[in-house]
């Protein structure tokens, strides 16, 4: 990782070359594609927070923060919080820090807006990014959403 990691926001500019990104083949089963990412990001633009990351001039990565919904999905807004939605580090890219800095760049946002936790969740089983997560700090909640284990990451 090197000082000069940056998020740029999808343009028309680099929207291809977003779409483009691919992780490991072995990681297709845990993180859907960018393209399908930007589709909901479109369909959600109040919540969802779609940035590109990039080493200098290289991209290394896609990330999508979801920002104040609903978590329950009753409608009643009793518990709304904000995370991370997506995080897609390309395959030649990974093992260097990259995903690190896209969980810190969502922490930073989220702490912006006056939110004091950071949710994730992920796919459990040994070829998941569960180690990844709990060495960052995150503590499973107990809870699922849909089929993935829920982590939370207080930032105080």
């Amino acid at each position: 990782m090197t000082a000069s990691l940056r998020l740029e926001k999808i343009t028309p500019d680099n929207v291809e070359a977003a779409i483009a990104l691919r992780v490991r083949p072995d990681q297709d089963h845990l993180v859907a594609p960018v393209v399908k990412s930007l589709a909901e990001a479109y369909a959600q633009p109040d919540v969802a927070w779609p940035r590109l990351i990039f080493d200098g001039d290289r991209l290394v990565g896609f990330l999508m923060a979801f920002l104040d919904i609903d978590f329950a999905g009753d409608g009643t807004g009793t518990d709304i919080r904000s995370g991370l939605w997506r995080l897609n580090i390309a395959a030649g890219e990974q093992g260097r820090g990259y995903g690190r800095f896209a969980v810190q760049a969502v922490a930073a946002e989220i702490r912006r807006r006056g939110g004091t936790r950071l949710v994730v969740s992920w796919h459990p089983g040994p070829d998941g990014p569960e180690a990844f997560y709990l060495g960052l700090g995150f503590r499973p909640t107990g809870e699922t959403s849909g089929d993935q284990r829920v982590g939370e990451l207080a930032l105080t």
